[in-house]
């Protein structure tokens, strides 16, 4: 057994040395050990080894598991490499350091959908053990303190090197999840956007796959395309997106969810982005090709938003008639008819008045706020409309079409119609 001189010095040292970062074949921690240390600790490895289950099975809740005989089994073969290499060490210090075990482990966990705070504990309950065993036995080991020192700081060492393979194979594992995950939702956007549409069980088994909730509804997002300039969307992680897609779109899942509206607003400001109605998911293609077609009457000026997303549900009827731009340029012909024979100046400034005029209200006052010119201008602009439409302005599905061909309508250039 020890002597209380061994304990004390021993741990003294260790104390003193825990603050210094020293690689684990560094020969001056071995310098001192007696050669045939290996040779004797070796017949004892096996009641160490289960030493060390019996603690990690009874205080870490994670790796108990009675009934799980293959569990157990992965459990020893990792003590049992863990103690092999490191009395192997001690017997040859330039041994090469073997790995791959650990990085599995470290796999291990990460598939197992834990951190790698239970591992960490392991490690430090097994280091715990065996530092009892070495100073239950140093005097029949034949060590004095400076050698229990040496051996406990290399035991330290040697923690943070299993520690760090578990930690590579644990971050290999992650990535590599990460990367299936991401393939698998790009493969469920295009199940959802398929025409015709995929089998709903077909999208319900990659979207388990996937780890994607199926959601009652959902909306289509077209973001306008752009080679960069803007900050890359900050979006909830059950939004699927396809950024990278010739033509950027997202599927949103349930958009009418609280703070979902907001949540979107956020993690889409600096992009132009249209979003379509929410749609069952066997209609999410629909959803996308309203919120694509709103985007492009964005473009055109015949849609405006203030705010950065444009919102197919706040624009139905003008989406609807525009499904037809024949039939609207065919009632433009009409509607435009008394504005035709005017200066094409003049046609500008009487179109965006009677516009404003439809849109925000009929008193002077707030269509010159709108347009940022005088009320008495306004009011001279409204008297030469009467003028060329008569009664036609106190017809409201005369007033209802004019605002639609005024909304399609381009400023007229000279030398066109």
């Amino acid at each position: 057994m020890p002597t209380k001189e061994h304990t004390r010095v021993a741990a003294a040292g260790l104390n003193g040395r825990r603050g210094r970062s020293r690689d684990f074949s560094d020969q001056r921690l071995w310098s001192s050990t007696p050669t045939d240390t290996a040779r004797r600790l070796r017949p004892g490895l096996a009641a160490v080894a289960d030493q060390v289950i019996d603690e990690i099975t009874l205080r870490i809740p994670e790796y108990a598991r009675p009934a799980d005989s293959v569990y157990i089994k992965v459990i020893k073969l990792a003590v049992d490499e863990a103690l092999r290499q490191f009395v192997d060490r001690i017997e040859n210090p330039s041994r090469p350091w073997e790995p791959d075990v650990f990085r599995t482990i470290g796999r291990g966990e990460a598939n197992e959908g834990r951190n790698l705070e239970p591992l960490q504990t392991a490690l430090r309950l097994g280091a715990r053990v065996a530092w009892r065993r070495l100073t239950e036995q140093s005097e029949t080991l034949g060590l004095t303190p400076q050698h229990l020192y040496d051996l406990g700081e290399a035991i330290f060492v040697y923690l943070d090197q299993l520690a760090d393979a578990a930690a590579e194979g644990f971050d290999e594992a992650r990535a590599h999840a990460a990367g299936e995950i991401e393939r698998r939702r790009h493969r469920l956007m295009d199940l959802l956007l398929s025409q015709p549409p995929a089998s709903p069980d077909a999208i319900a088994d990659l979207a388990k796959t996937a780890g994607w909730r199926l959601p009652k509804t959902v909306a289509g997002v077209a973001l306008e395309d752009h080679s960069g300039g803007y900050r890359p969307p900050s979006l909830p992680p059950d939004v699927l997106s396809g950024i990278d897609r010739p033509h950027p779109c997202l599927i949103v899942p349930d958009p009418n969810g609280p703070g979902q509206a907001q949540t979107l607003e956020a993690g889409l400001r600096g992009w132009k982005a249209a979003i379509g109605p929410a749609v069952p998911l066997s209609a999410a293609a629909t959803s996308l090709r309203w919120a694509r077609e709103a985007l492009e009457l964005r473009k055109r000026g015949v849609l405006t938003e203030e705010r950065g997303l444009l919102r197919c549900s706040d624009h139905m009827a003008t989406l609807i008639v525009f499904k037809d731009e024949e039939l609207v340029n065919a009632l433009a012909e009409v509607r435009l008819a008394p504005l035709a024979h005017l200066r094409p100046s003049q046609q500008d400034r009487l179109a965006e008045t009677l516009l404003a005029w439809l849109r925000h209200g009929r008193g002077a006052g707030e269509v010159a706020a709108r347009l940022h010119v005088h009320p008495q201008t306004v009011r001279y602009r409204l008297r030469q409309l009467e003028e060329l439409y008569g009664d036609q302005l106190a017809d409201p599905d005369i007033r209802f079409e004019l605002e639609i061909v005024l909304r399609a309508r381009r400023p007229v250039t000279p030398g066109t119609s």
